[in-house]
C-alpha cells in the first residue's frame, strides 16, 4: 500500500503530536526519519482526510497561543522629561551668575579621589553643570528623549530617580579611574546611563516574548551603535564617563527586566521617586555650596 507524506518538521514531538491527532480520529500513521528531518506518512487514500484533521489542529493551536503581552507604558513620561530641562537650565544660569557668590564650577565639577576627600556629592552636582550653551543643549536633547522612552516603560518617578543613580555611579566610576589631573561637568554620563538602561530592560523584557533575534537584540544593537555615534565623537568628549555610565545605566536595566515588581509602581510610587531624585540633586548642591 502506497504511503504519501502529511507533515514534516525536524522536531519528533511536533510529529508526536499529529499522529495522536491522527490516530483520535482512526487514520493510522506511520513516523520515519528522512535526511535528519521526521517525516510522518499516511495511506494514499487517507491523505486527504489527514491533511484535513492536521490543518484544523494547526488553526486550533494558533488560536489557543497568547499574543505576547506588550510593555506597559506609562502617561505623563513627558513631565520627567520637562523637569529634566528645567533643572539643568537652571542650574547653568545660576552658574553663570556665581548666584550665592559662589563658584559653582569648582564646588560642583568632578574631581579624582572622592573617597579620600568624602566629596561625593559631586557626583550628583557634576550632572548638573556644563561647560557652554552647545553641550548643554546637547545634554538636554539626548537626554530628555532617553528620559522619555525610559520614563514611558517605568513611569517618569522611578525612571528619573535611577537615571540620577546611575549617573551617579558612572561619575563614581569615572573619579574612580580618571586621571589626577582630570575634571569632568555636564549629564552625558547620566544620558549614556538613561541609553544603557532603556536598551537593557527592553531587551530583558523582549527575551521573554515570542519574537526573533532582531527584534531581541535590536535595543541592545541600537545602543552600542548610538554609544559609537555619539560617544567618542569630538575633542573634549569624556569617553570614560560615556562607557561608565553606560555600563552602570545596562546593569540597573537587566535588574529591572529581570523582575515584575516595577508594575506595581503606581502614582504615590512614582511621586515619591520623583521627589526624592529632586532632594538628591538640591541636598547634593546644599553640600557642595556650604562645604568649606
Amino acid at each position: 500500500m502506497a504511503s504519501v507524506e502529511v507533515y514534516r518538521s525536524d522536531h519528533q514531538t511536533d510529529c508526536d503530536e499529529r499522529a495522536l491527532v491522527l490516530a483520535a480520529v482512526g487514520v493510522p500513521s506511520e513516523l520515519v526519519r528522512m535526511d535528519d528531518e521526521f517525516v510522518l506518512l499516511v495511506a494514499e487514500e487517507s491523505f486527504v482526510a489527514a491533511t484535513t484533521h492536521l490543518k484544523a489542529y494547526g488553526d486550533e493551536t494558533v488560536a489557543r497561543e497568547p499574543e505576547p503581552s506588550g510593555m506597559r507604558v506609562y502617561p505623563g513620561a513627558w513631565l520627567g522629561a520637562a523637569g529634566y530641562a528645567v533643572i539643568l537650565v537652571s542650574v547653568s544660569r545660576f552658574a553663570a551668575d556665581d548666584l550665592l557668590g559662589a563658584d559653582w564650577f569648582s564646588s560642583g565639577e568632578l574631581v579624582p579621589g572622592l573617597w579620600k576627600s568624602g566629596e561625593l556629592w559631586r557626583v550628583i552636582t557634576a550632572l548638573t553643570l556644563h561647560a557652554d550653551a552647545a553641550h548643554l543643549v546637547t545634554n538636554i536633547g539626548f537626554g530628555a528623549l532617553f528620559g522619555y522612552l525610559t520614563g514611558q516603560l517605568l513611569g517618569p518617578g522611578i525612571a528619573w530617580v535611577s537615571i540620577l543613580g546611575a549617573g551617579a555611579v558612572g561619575n563614581l566610576l569615572d573619579a574612580l579611574l580618571m586621571p589626577s589631573t582630570h575634571r569632568a561637568i555636564g549629564a552625558s554620563t547620566a544620558v549614556f546611563a538613561t541609553l544603557g538602561l532603556l536598551a537593557a530592560f527592553s531587551w530583558r523584557q523582549r527575551s521573554t516574548l515570542a519574537a526573533g533575534w532582531p527584534r531581541r537584540w535590536a535595543p541592545l544593537i541600537a545602543a552600542a551603535a548610538l554609544l559609537g555615534l555619539l560617544a567618542t565623537g569630538g575633542e573634549h568628549t569624556d569617553v570614560l564617563a560615556h562607557l561608565t555610565g553606560i555600563l552602570a545605566g545596562m546593569a540597573l536595566g537587566l535588574v529591572y527586566g529581570s523582575f515584575s515588581f516595577l508594575q506595581r509602581g503606581g502614582t504615590r510610587a512614582q511621586l515619591l521617586c520623583g521627589a526624592a531624585a529632586l532632594a538628591a540633586i538640591v541636598g547634593a548642591w546644599v553640600c557642595a555650596l556650604t562645604h568649606p
